[in-house]
């Protein structure tokens, strides 16, 4: 499946949004290409974003995500497979996750 938001409005966005440091850009740039219902770990987006040993600033940067509804944070977790942390708790980032993979395989059953 494709992101949620279409990409070029989030480059949109990302572009005119002051007050981002260019890492922080690219940080919100990987994120919104995680597939819905997939996850990826903040080791994982601090590696694609050049910077292998900033999993702690990408958790940082995610928490102020500016566009929460086009940039997909919930879908980061942690190393271990735990959730981490979400800026609307655990429980929310819990149930958006499991909103996605349900929305997949309801797709996947009537697609066939």
């Amino acid at each position: 499946m494709t992101p949620f938001a279409p990409l070029d409005l989030i480059e949109k966005k990302l572009d005119t949004k002051k007050g981002l440091t260019g890492f922080a850009k690219r940080v919100y740039r990987i994120v919104s290409k995680i597939p819905i219902g997939e996850v990826r770990t903040y080791k994982w987006v601090a590696k694609k974003a050049k910077r292998p040993k900033a999993f702690r600033a990408v958790g940082q940067i995610l928490n102020r995500n500016p566009y929460p509804l086009i940039i997909p944070c919930h879908r980061i977790v942690k190393s271990d497979g735990k959730l981490g942390g979400y800026r609307w708790g655990i429980k929310k980032k819990r149930i958006l996750l499991n909103m996605e993979k349900e929305a997949i395989l309801t797709t996947k059953k009537y697609t066939r």
